[in-house]
């Protein structure tokens, strides 16, 4: 009987033990994806498993989770839409990013909403954004968002609440081409008590065909090299699509596949980084109307 409790209390012990060895790796990888070896900063917008295939190269890609990466992109949703994204780093829970995001069509307008919450019970960051678009032309639309970040560490002091804003631009030179400009956070940091990067990008966009478009970018942010992205989205057959990219920044290849419903989108996509592993991501877009 005393062997067995004493059994018992060893394989407590030793649970422990892994569950804080687990505990500090997701820590440290945490930290590490803050540092510029991570291409996918949580604050910044990464929702869209449609986009992840394509290396987030989508300033100028039309589809529902492209208007959060630029919010000029807003007008050209034609129907009332809600979508939820779930992405999946590096097999990590901990360190996934749970999505969810509305369209509503305005006229010439177009208006959105998006929540996101990255980490776990110790680490935990919550980002929501209230955006509109708007045709300033036939060739030229603008849109705005407004950001709210709250984050939370262990420890009973450990929140920071910080407060933005990001804009975009969408110029459609011809029928086939577009381009696109979005700027996140272009607010120094010295005016405000807690760090939030900044971030650039331009990107162009070509339709090759009906079936294939294209488009490739460039990002600058805060303590971070340029990267490039490429990226493309096939229609082999009907409401099916093939995705695929490519992130100069980790030398990151990444690929999907999408089907579409009469009232939803399915869409899967998955990254590769060259140290720690693949990220998916997973994200259903339903039709309200």
């Amino acid at each position: 009987m005393t062997g067995s409790i004493s059994f018992y209390i060893l394989v407590v012990q030793f649970e422990t033990i892994l569950y804080s060895l687990h505990k500090i790796l997701v820590s440290v990888l945490f930290i590490f994806l803050f540092s510029s070896a991570s291409g996918n900063d949580p604050f910044f917008t990464s929702a869209g498993a449609a986009e992840a295939g394509m290396s987030y190269s989508c300033v100028t890609g039309p589809g529902f989770w492209s208007s959060f990466h630029n919010q000029a992109l807003l007008p050209f949703n034609t129907s009332a839409s809600i979508g939820i994204n779930y992405q999946n780093r590096f097999n990590i829970s901990e360190l996934g990013t749970r999505s969810a995001g509305l369209v509503i069509p305005a006229g010439k307008a177009g208006l959105g909403a998006i929540y996101s919450n990255f980490g776990y019970k110790d680490l935990m960051r919550h980002s929501a954004g209230l955006a509109c678009g708007l045709k300033l032309s036939e060739k030229i639309s603008g849109g705005v968002q407004a950001d709210f970040f709250y984050e939370k560490t262990e420890g009973e002091y450990h929140e920071r609440r910080s407060l933005s804003f990001e804009a975009g631009l969408l110029i459609i030179p011809s029928e086939k081409i577009r381009i696109g400009f979005h700027i996140f956070n272009p607010v120094p940091n010295s005016l405000r008590n807690n760090y939030l990067p900044s971030s650039i990008r331009a990107g162009a966009g070509i339709w090759l065909s009906k079936a294939l478009f294209a488009s490739a970018e460039a990002e600058m942010s805060t303590g971070k090299n340029l990267s490039l992205k490429t990226g493309f989205e096939y229609e082999p057959a009907k409401n099916i699509k093939i995705r695929g990219g490519f992130n100069s920044e980790n030398t990151s290849f990444s690929f999907g596949i999408g089907y579409l419903l009469k009232f939803a989108q399915l869409d899967l996509g998955f990254s590769t980084h060259d140290r720690l592993g693949i990220t998916s991501a997973a994200s259903i877009v339903f039709k309200l109307k």
